[in-house]
């Protein structure tokens, strides 16, 4: 959504590095069918029925605008499914957990917990989500999935997922702010599991969490910025979880009072996570090479602690798990092939104690926002605490 109409500078061509969005949509339309979301031509978003109702990309300036998805061209042209993981990118797309451990989705009974081993559930993984209604501004899925877990449970799970659009007055709501001056683009997914099964899910055979992933575009210009909850860790527990794939090196990781910065290059293989007793309902990345500030906000229950651990281990404590996540791709050994690369953010629900017939829902707000970096440090330092400058310095990052 754009808000450009009445100052111009607002509006001038900005100079970027990346992908066109109508570029990256003819591609998608080559494989796929493409729902294109939008209600000025500006503010546009690709939503792939096929790609298990995925937001695939996004603009905030029309067809000839700016690309803020990561896709990947290399799987999609090769035409392989791989049951490890189809990482065909997209900014929103619907997993569940959890990752690892004896409630695992992702692991067999008794299997190691390596990357040979992992599998992606394939109704998360392949195949198309049925649309059951559609407008110009929204789109909602409907897919009906049994899963097994670790330990041998079965899950009979219903999912309605609805992708919206939101307007400039809907963000501004949404956030308490009144985004003026900048080409805009916000967009959410509601998503709402039903237990289809006959047993409740509990904690003695494990429950599943809405995982909601966003893949985009690295660059040694971008940062990651995850404001948190200060306090002392006897009480709060540590700020960051960064052992996922081992400690996140100092120069990749800059932790703060209330807040840390993680390098979204795409250049080392890394993984942070901050816990329900640290998390905010807000976190988001800045590219300084295209000066554009993506925000992410999700429903983040008050006094709910309870989150699945995706941690790649038999756990103490399976249900202490991370409730946001930032993921920056890299080779996973020295001189082997990336995945992407990309870097990704994430937000999870809290884990699903639900008795047959019961609901959980889970909301994830992204917006992306061009402007002049003096009208993006206010909206940074309103939403996230922090100026433009100082995300930059962080890592002595460049234009």
């Amino acid at each position: 959504m754009t808000s450009c109409v009445v100052l111009l500078f607002s509006c001038e061509t900005r100079n970027v590095s990346g992908t066109m969005f109508k570029d990256d949509v003819d591609f998608l339309k080559r494989f796929t069918d493409v729902i294109i979301l939008s209600v000025d031509e500006h503010a546009q978003i690709a939503v792939s029925p096929d790609m298990q109702g995925r937001v695939m990309t996004s603009t905030a300036t029309g067809a000839n605008g700016l690309s803020y998805g990561w896709i990947n061209r290399e799987l999609f042209e090769s035409g392989e499914n791989n049951k490890h993981i189809n990482a065909f990118g997209g900014e929103d797309r619907f997993w569940l957990g959890p990752e690892g451990g004896q409630f695992s989705i992702f692991f067999k009974k008794g299997e190691p917990f390596d990357l040979e081993h992992w599998w992606t559930p394939a109704p998360i993984n392949e195949g198309s989500y049925d649309v059951v209604d559609q407008s110009a501004a929204h789109v909602r899925f409907n897919k009906n999935m049994q899963l097994e877990n670790y330990s041998g449970t079965r899950f009979d799970v219903e999912l309605n997922r609805t992708v919206r659009l939101l307007s400039d007055e809907q963000t501004a709501a949404r956030f308490g702010y009144p985004f003026a001056d900048v080409d805009m683009v916000a967009f959410e997914s509601e998503n709402i599991i039903t237990n289809r099964g006959e047993n409740a899910w509990d904690k003695e055979t494990g429950m599943l969490s809405i995982w909601i992933l966003g893949m985009y575009n690295p660059s040694p210009a971008t940062t990651i910025v995850i404001p948190f909850i200060a306090g002392p860790e006897s009480q709060l527990g540590p700020p960051v979880n960064d052992a996922y794939f081992g400690n996140v090196p100092q120069d990749r990781l800059v932790v703060k009072e209330d807040i840390l910065f993680f390098r979204g290059d795409g250049e080392y293989r890394s993984k942070i996570g901050i816990s329900p007793y640290r998390a905010k309902d807000i976190l988001g990345s800045y590219d300084a090479t295209n000066k554009v500030l993506t925000l992410v906000t999700y429903n983040k229950p008050d006094q709910v602690y309870d989150y699945v651990n995706s941690m790649w281990e038999i756990q103490q404590e399976p249900f202490a798990g991370d409730v946001v996540n930032s993921y920056n791709d890299g080779p996973p050994v020295p001189g082997a092939k990336p995945m992407g690369p990309f870097y990704e953010l994430e937000t999870s629900s809290p884990a699903a104690a639900l008795a047959p017939g019961e609901s959980l829902t889970h909301r994830h707000t992204t917006v992306h926002i061009q402007a002049d970096e003096p009208v993006l440090s206010q909206i940074a330092e309103s939403i996230l605490g922090v100026s433009i400058e100082d995300i930059k310095a962080a890592f002595s990052v460049e234009d």
